[in-house]
């Protein structure tokens, strides 16, 4: 029976719940501003499901490699960190890769680099988009720009993980984790969804299997790194996803993900008000990237700018995308420092006239 329920939630409490409605049976976290209301909330409901385990483990490498272990025995698994955290986990998501493990990584990103502050950045779009750690892997990157988004791709990132046996990241910051919006929760009656059949759970009546990350062939870890790449392709094929605000006749398309679009989405509608012709592109995918929808806004628009909460990383990837087919211009506040749309306007705005857009 399909049950619907709808609550005014933070989101890293929405994450939380979404997991356990998607028959998340396992969390290993540590605590980390600004996550750790979903740590929080795993701990006070996980245990509703029987058979679920919720443990706060003694740090960052420990929770990833529990993860790691419960993966192995075929639950559905997830921790959760912000930034430098993240980066301590990047050993472990790399051994998941590469032993063909799914799980969900959250990231609710604050300001670096090294501690950095407890603001909210996206500062870390290169470490999840290039796999973060060691080897030749990628992990699917989901970016929410909304607490009911947060909640939705919570789902989504455990289908992806187990569809493609790959760890998958949910890059979200310390404003989405904090804020709190109406979510609406769509599920079915939960139910422990059925072990992996690869899933090593005792050898009875069968051979047993190993499960490891190092050989000393060359030609095998070459053949299993093809067969990843493989993987990968389907993926950049099959899950790619974006959103597009007023680019129909947009003269100026701006790029930007997760809070960051929100805020230039505030600043999109004003513009149009004032009558300039500015869209919005919104990937939701930031691996795969939405490069072919890129490429096909630039055939009618010579002007984009990228806008995030960094000094410039997503940029790189617009810039690959469209192959010098239009120009790109950049704005971002970095360090935790919280832009407002008018900043935004007044950078699109100043944008359009010094490109002759008006006329």
């Amino acid at each position: 029976m399909s049950i619907v329920t709808k609550v005014l939630m933070t989101g890293n409490a929405a994450i939380g719940e979404a997991a356990i409605r998607a028959g998340c049976q396992c969390y290993f976290g540590y605590p980390i501003t600004p996550q750790n209301e979903l740590t929080e909330h795993m701990a006070a409901n996980l245990s509703r499901r029987k058979g679920c385990a919720f443990v706060q483990a003694e740090s960052e490498i420990a929770a990833i490699n529990m993860v790691y272990g419960a993966s192995l025995a075929g639950v559905r698994v997830m921790t959760s960190s912000s930034s430098p955290g993240i980066s301590l986990k990047q050993e472990g998501i790399s051994y998941l890769a590469a032993c063909e493990l799914p799980a969900v990584i959250v990231n609710m990103s604050r300001g670096g680099p090294g501690l950095g502050s407890i603001s909210a950045s996206q500062s870390d779009y290169f470490q999840a988009t290039r796999g973060g750690g060691h080897g030749d892997y990628r992990t699917p990157v989901l970016a929410p720009s909304s607490v009911q988004e947060l909640a939705d791709l919570t789902h989504r990132a455990f289908d992806l993980a187990d569809k493609y046996l790959t760890p998958v990241l949910i890059l979200g910051d310390g404003i989405l984790g904090q804020m709190m919006e109406p979510v609406e929760f769509r599920h079915e009656a939960p139910e422990v969804p059925p072990v992996r059949s690869n899933a090593l759970r005792g050898a009875k009546g069968r051979p047993s299997r190993i499960v490891k990350t190092f050989t000393s062939n060359p030609s095998t870890l070459e053949e299993l790194n093809w067969s990843l790449f493989r993987r990968y392709q389907v993926i950049k094929q099959a899950e790619v996803t974006y959103d597009t605000f007023m680019v129909d006749d947009a003269r100026l398309v701006v790029v930007a993900f997760g809070i960051a679009a929100r805020i230039a989405k505030g600043a999109v509608k004003t513009a149009r008000i004032e009558g300039l012709k500015v869209g919005l592109l919104r990937p939701v995918t930031l691996w795969p990237f939405p490069a072919a929808k890129i490429r096909k806004l630039a055939e009618d628009v010579k002007q984009f700018l990228v806008f995030e909460m960094n000094m410039g990383q997503m940029l790189e990837d617009v810039q690959l995308a469209l192959e010098g087919s239009a120009e790109v211009s950049f704005y971002g506040r970095t360090g935790g420092v919280i832009p407002t749309p008018s900043e935004v306007l007044r950078v699109i705005a100043r944008l359009y006239h010094q490109k002759g857009l008006h006329r």
